[in-house]
């Protein structure tokens, strides 16, 4: 356990969490790894706004927690510990993306965020019995697609040879809105946004599966 400059004070397993991953960068470096190891450079390009220095004290520190381990080749990776916190960052997630609207000009929306978007808005007990594959293309910048299988997804980056449904995003937040219940999937599709190759049917099915409560009655009011 690596000395902590900043506690709580507390005897409290949630103290003890905040203490090891609750700095600023900590949590999203886990979230950037838990779907994977990665080099030191593609951490940086995953969380651009980081400085260099601030970044090793992390990466330093995460490593003390016995939360990830750097290997002989700079590869940084998720201990056994570190892994732990899969669900938890998606539980997570789905609570803060509730806060969510549209992202502002500042607001980086990266190849990791967006995997992670997708596993967050999962809905697995819609998708039992469901096997359909998704390629996603995001504003011509990144492309990943979704895999479900009776209940079960995968996500990861890259083109799905012979996927059911391509789904492609103009302009805008688009597939966010749809997966956020603001903008219908046939409004979408009707106003440009989004862009289908397969059946409309299919992605209305993918509004279903993948999709996020409303916001909080509190910033709804």
């Amino acid at each position: 356990m690596p000395s902590r400059t900043r506690t709580y004070g507390q005897f409290c397993g949630l103290a003890r969490a905040l203490e090891i991953i609750g700095e600023r960068w900590s949590l999203l470096i886990v979230r950037d790894l838990v779907l994977g190891p990665k080099r030191l450079n593609e951490l940086r390009d995953g969380l651009p706004s980081v400085s260099p220095d601030v970044l090793a004290v992390r990466l330093t520190d995460l490593e003390d927690a016995g939360v990830l381990r750097r290997g002989a080749t700079g590869v940084y990776e998720l201990t056994e510990y570190g892994g732990e916190l899969d669900h938890i960052l998606v539980d997570l997630g789905l609570w803060g993306a509730r806060s969510l609207s549209r992202p502002g000009p500042e607001e980086n929306f990266t190849l990791d965020a967006a995997i992670l978007a997708l596993y967050t808005a999962f809905r697995s007990e819609t998708a039992g019995g469901v096997q359909l594959n998704f390629e996603i293309h995001q504003h011509d910048t990144m492309v990943l697609h979704a895999l479900v299988d009776d209940g079960a997804l995968k996500v990861a980056e890259g083109r799905y040879p012979g996927a059911d449904l391509i789904i492609r995003t103009a302009a805008g937040p688009g597939l966010l809105d749809v997966i956020g219940g603001s903008v219908t999937p046939f409004a979408a599709v009707s106003s440009g946004k989004v862009q289908l190759e397969g059946d409309f049917a299919d992605f209305a099915l993918f509004a279903r599966i993948f999709h996020v409560a409303g916001e909080p009655d509190a910033l709804a009011a």
